[in-house]
Order: C-alpha cells, then sequence, then structure tokens
C-alpha cells in the first residue's frame, strides 16, 4: 500500500510535469466506499454484498460477508465461480467434495467451480467470513435461492 503522503506527491509531479496534459488525468479508479449494496437473506443466514457489478462498473468479482450463527450448518451446494472463504472470526468446518477442512481465523478456504461445498459453524459462537467470487455472477444466482432481498444504504 502507498502512503498517503506518497501517494498525493506522485500525483502532483503528475499533474505539473512538462508533459501532463490536463485532458489525459483521469480521477482514480477508486471513487468511493461503500458499506455494501444489499443484503440476501434466507433463515438464518445474510449475505451482505460488498462489491458487485453496481458498484464496481464491472463483473470481474463479487465480495460479500456472510455471518453463520452458531451450529449452523449448510446443505451441500455448488458455484459457478471460485470461492475464496476468509475467516474473520469464529470456527468452521469447510467440506469440499467431502473432505472437511477447518478453518480458524485468518485462514482461508477455495471452492472451484462445479466443487460440492458445505459449511458448519463450530463451536458455540457465530462464523464471521468474507466470501470473494470470481468471476461475478454468484450474487444475481444466489438471489434465486435466498427469497429475501435489502437494498443497504
Amino acid at each position: 500500500m502507498v502512503p498517503h503522503a506518497v501517494a498525493t506527491a506522485l500525483m502532483l509531479a503528475a499533474a505539473i510535469s512538462p508533459w501532463a496534459n490536463a485532458a489525459e488525468i483521469k480521477s482514480p479508479a477508486y471513487e468511493r466506499a461503500s458499506s455494501g449494496t444489499r443484503e440476501l437473506i434466507s433463515g438464518p443466514i445474510g449475505i451482505k454484498v460488498l462489491v458487485e457489478a453496481a458498484n464496481l462498473g464491472s463483473n470481474e468479482v463479487e465480495v460479500g460477508e456472510i455471518v453463520f450463527p452458531a451450529g449452523y450448518s449448510s446443505r451441500g451446494h455448488s458455484h459457478g465461480a471460485i470461492e475464496i472463504f476468509y475467516v474473520v472470526s469464529g470456527r468452521m468446518n469447510h467440506v469440499v467434495n467431502g473432505t472437511a477442512h477447518v478453518l480458524d481465523p485468518g485462514m482461508v478456504g477455495i471452492v472451484r467451480p462445479g466443487d460440492s461445498v458445505q459449511h458448519e459453524a463450530l463451536d458455540d459462537k457465530p462464523v464471521k467470513t468474507v466470501v470473494i467470487w470470481a468471476p461475478g455472477g454468484e450474487v444475481e444466482r444466489l438471489r434465486g435461492v435466498f427469497p429475501e432481498e435489502r437494498l443497504l444504504d
């Protein structure tokens, strides 16, 4: 990550350089912060959609936050995209193609398209995760599975 002072200096240098053309200087690709676009809800599970085409401007990747309640166990399912789980807190059993992998905070689990996956919250605490789907398109598919949708500010 580039420190703010260095980034500011680089932008200033580019702006005042003799070959800089004001028409060619573009604003940074990252223009706004977001706390999410919507939440998909099915029973005790909600997927807070953080990044999707609506706020990214393209469909290369989608990012969500999922909190699994203590004791929760999903049914086996598959995805049409790579699914990468990052565990923020709690412990989960990440069962991929029948093989269980315990994920502790700071660990990553990966599911490839077509793999069968099941998520289980271990212990007596909820599991907070960040999930990444690449390419995008999973959020739209999940809208058919999660019957309730709430738009976020």
